[in-house]
Parts: structure tokens; sequence; C-alpha cells
């Protein structure tokens, strides 16, 4: 999909382009401070590229890890590309790249999936005087300032989920119920898994950033006639994105601690299972020697004619299970 935003006075109006055009005329002659590509198709590409003299990166392309393949300049036109979020609302978040183009005031992004900061912050700039969409770097600091409050409430998310797995498995013995312990605790164990998958990405997403201001940044240090205004708020940002990453930072460390606690607390019930086996073995042991003592074919044991040799070994029995059994009840060990 091809969309494309022209300056209407203090806001955008959207413009959806299906190509081929049939007259020229279909597009209105204004600015065009941005053009959005959403799964952009080979034609879409070409147009797009020729309307503003750069070549857009493939798919492939965008999702190369290597910094100079994310941040570079060509045609003179700088391309940033970071990882977005989607999904966060469900229990499937994904990564997806984002790539901005910047050249002059036009700003081109291309994306494979719809964040929803991109979604609304478009709501936002067709709204007159609501938000600062004069050219194209107001548009991208504005996007990447929508990005990171959606930043910030999925990790507000996780800081509360983890505060709720804490009080479960610290709870008191009292309130739950100690068969159901182990369960419980394979469940929290899952629960962890998923928040910190999702804080892996978060912390994957502010990474890369943070890379993307400190490159732009480093344009405005050749650029002396840059705007000032956005010199700020690409420092406001910056900010914003490390002090998110320490809280990301603080939530992963709180999240390993929440996993090695609950993997020392099953480790603990499983011991008990073990203890609790081995006292009944040992506490089984003198009964069972008591039996096999009598149950020998020899022919000349005093208590077999015994009229009380029966009662008698069975009182045996017993005393011999309940002694080590109160033994080890005393010692604390059951």
């Amino acid at each position: 999909m091809l969309r494309i935003y022209f300056r209407k006075d203090d806001h955008l109006a959207p413009v959806d382009v299906h190509l081929p055009l049939r007259e020229p005329a279909d597009l209105p002659e204004a600015h065009i401070p941005w053009i959005d590509l959403y799964n952009p198709t080979p034609a879409e590409d070409r147009f797009v590229e020729e309307k503003v003299g750069i070549s857009i990166p493939t798919r492939e392309e965008m999702q190369e890890i290597e910094v100079s393949a994310r941040l570079y300049n060509e045609d003179g036109a700088e391309f940033m590309t970071m990882t977005g979020l989607v999904h966060l609302d469900t229990d499937e978040p994904a990564a997806t790249p984002v790539t901005f183009i910047l050249k002059g005031s036009t700003l081109v992004t291309v994306r494979y999936a719809e964040p929803r900061p991109f979604l609304n912050y478009a709501m936002r700039t067709q709204r007159p005087g609501l938000v600062s969409c004069a050219n194209g770097e107001q548009i991208m600091l504005g996007l990447l300032e929508a990005l990171i409050d959606r930043i910030a409430d999925a990790l507000e998310r996780v800081g509360v989920k983890i505060d709720a797995i804490s009080r479960e498995v610290f709870r008191p013995e009292t309130k739950r119920r100690r068969s159901s312990k182990t369960r419980d605790l394979q469940r929290v164990i899952e629960s962890i898994g998923r928040e910190g998958d999702l804080l892996g990405l978060v912390r994957e997403s502010l990474v890369s950033i943070n890379r993307l201001a400190t490159y732009h940044n480093a344009a405005f240090e050749t650029d002396k006639k840059a705007n000032k205004e956005a010199r700020v708020r690409l420092r406001v940002l910056q900010r914003d994105v490390a002090s998110l990453s320490d809280h990301s930072s603080y939530l992963s460390g709180k999240i390993q601690f929440m996993l090695d606690a609950t993997l020392g607390l099953i480790n603990l019930e499983q011991n008990q299972i073990i203890k609790i086996f081995s006292i009944a073995a040992v506490c089984l042991m003198p009964p069972t020697l008591v039996a096999s003592i009598y149950g020998m074919n020899f022919k000349h044991m005093p208590e077999l004619d015994w009229e009380f040799g029966y009662p008698m070994s069975l009182v045996m029995m017993i005393v011999a299970a309940l002694v080590p059994y109160f033994y080890f009840k005393r010692r604390g060990w059951l």
C-alpha cells in the first residue's frame, strides 16, 4: 500500500495511490512531507524511487543486523532502520524492521507490519494544529516519540505482571493448596518466560532507536542550520530511551530473580517428595525384616508353635515401623 500525505495548512491530508495512475492529475500539486509504504509492491517501490530520487531497500536488506546496513547515507538521503514492535497487547508480540528515509523535507517510511503508533500518529497529523508536521524530520521525530510511548506502556504492563507473579510465588503457604503448588509454579514459569520474551523484544527496539537517534544527531553536528526545536526533541528522545533502557535492565534482573526463585521452589518441592519416600522406605525396613525372619522355612522355630506368636509378630512389625517414624518426627525431618 502506498499512501502519500500532503501538506494542507497545519495538518496532513492522506491520499492512497493506486498504480498505475490513470492521470497525472490524480495526485494534487502540494508539498509532500511524508510517503508511507506498507507492504509495498515492486511498482510502488519504483514509483517512490522515481519521485524522491532514492533507492528503496528490500525487506531482506531491512532485516540485516549490521549497523552499516541499517544506518547510512546515500544519494543525499539518510537511511535509518529500527526494530519496531507489533501485537504488544497479545500473547504473541513480534519485532519488525521499520525504515525511515529522510531526504530534504520529505520522509519515506517503509514497513511490512502495522505498529499501532503509526496508525495513531497518522490520525493525529490529520487534525489541524495537533502535532508539528511541517516537514519529514518533524514527522519522523513524532513517529519515534509515539513508538517510545508505546514501549513505555509495554514496560509498565511487564512491571505490573512481574509484581503479580512475585506475590503469587511468595504468598504464604496457607493461602494455596500444597497439592497444587508444583502445578502453579510451572504455570508461573510459563508466565515469566512470556514476559522475558517481551522484555527482550523491547530492549532490542530501544537499542535500535538509540542507534538511530545517535546517527541522526551526528547529522545535526554537520548541519549548522539544523532546526533548534528538532535538536531539543532529539535530545529529549535520547534521554527517554536511556531511562527506558535502565528500567528494562531493572525488569530483566527482576525476571531473572523470579525465574531462579521459582526453579528453586520447584526443586525444594521435589526434594520434599523424595524425602517423604525415603523416610517411608526406612520406616518399612524393620517390619520387613521381622516378616522376613518369620517367613523362613526352618523346622525348629520356637515361635511357630506358640499360640500368641502371630499377634506378637504383628506387634513387633508395628512397633518397628513407629519407632523410626517418631524419631524422624522428633528430629524435624517430617
